[in-house]
């Protein structure tokens, strides 16, 4: 009996029934933000339901009218959109948020449009910071990624003034103590560098607001140019100038699935990337 029930459904009914699913788990899927920070909206009264208030432990399908902060939220028409990541060089000059009081140019405004979906970044780099960001639209990845459990290595090049002593390196390397809890590099190379300056490479697993900076800074080291070339797996390309992105491929949006702990998702739209320019065209 409830073979044949369930065969008379029309197919936006059985659509709807496989969708139904937590309303933290399908904004985050969708690339509202992590499942914390949903619940956080949700306790705040912030995201509504067909006008009404959200609670928690709502089940919705994906077809109804949200809203937060009252502007509406376009999620996928599929049920399970397929996810996507690009990597950016983001320029020293650009903020790592969508908006600023101030008016300064965002990384977001150079990223790809998308429709029923949106981007998340994964970790941030203050303004005076360059190198590579990396964006997905699933919410859910771009947490793991971030989670200081899942302990992703970042790099960095980093340039600063005079050359490092033997016992600032190994201090650096052993643990030093900031204003929020003691953190040390896994790595330290010697990059170059003539003059006043030298260049190192350098490498943690967390990524605390300002951390590198901190960490010379707490040492009496001035950093005068800081631009991350790694995250995780995936590396900032040579010839991705500042400004432009570059969709990630399929073998490499699953190797970032994998070091999140997460299970890949076949990406076959995504196995031939094209480099993109956000720059225009010098007339």
């Amino acid at each position: 009996m409830a073979h044949g029930a369930g065969r008379s459904l029309g197919g936006g009914a059985r659509l709807a029934a496989r969708m139904s699913a937590r309303i933290q788990k399908v904004l985050a899927g969708a690339g509202i933000g992590s499942r914390r920070a949903i619940d956080a909206l949700i306790e705040a009264g912030r995201i509504a339901v067909d006008g009404k208030p959200a609670h928690p432990g709502d089940r919705i399908t994906g077809e109804e009218r949200i809203s937060i902060d009252g502007r509406p939220v376009r999620l996928a028409a599929t049920e399970n959109p397929a996810p996507r990541a690009l990597a950016y060089h983001k320029p020293i000059g650009e903020i790592a948020t969508r908006k600023d009081p101030e008016g300064r140019p965002s990384v977001f405004a150079k990223l790809p449009r998308l429709r029923g979906q949106r981007w998340v970044a994964v970790g941030r780099l203050d303004i005076n910071s360059a190198g590579l960001m990396l964006f997905t639209t699933d919410g859910a990845l771009a947490h793991a990624l971030m989670h200081p459990s899942r302990g992703i290595e970042r790099e960095y090049a980093v340039r600063v003034l005079g050359e490092l002593r033997p016992d600032i390196v190994k201090r650096l390397l052993e643990g030093v103590q900031l204003d929020d809890g003691s953190a040390r590099f896994e790595r330290i190379e010697p990059g170059g560098g003539t003059g006043a300056n030298r260049w190192y490479r350098v490498s943690l697993r967390e990524g605390r607001k300002r951390e590198v900076r901190r960490l010379f800074e707490a040492l009496g080291c001035q950093v005068n140019r800081l631009l991350r070339v790694r995250y995780g797996t995936v590396e900032l390309a040579r010839d991705l100038k500042p400004g432009e992105h570059r969709m990630l491929a399929a073998d490499e949006l699953a190797s970032l699935y994998r070091a999140a702990g997460m299970a890949p998702v076949c990406q076959p739209e995504q196995a031939r990337p094209k480099k993109r320019s956000a720059r225009p065209r010098r007339r």
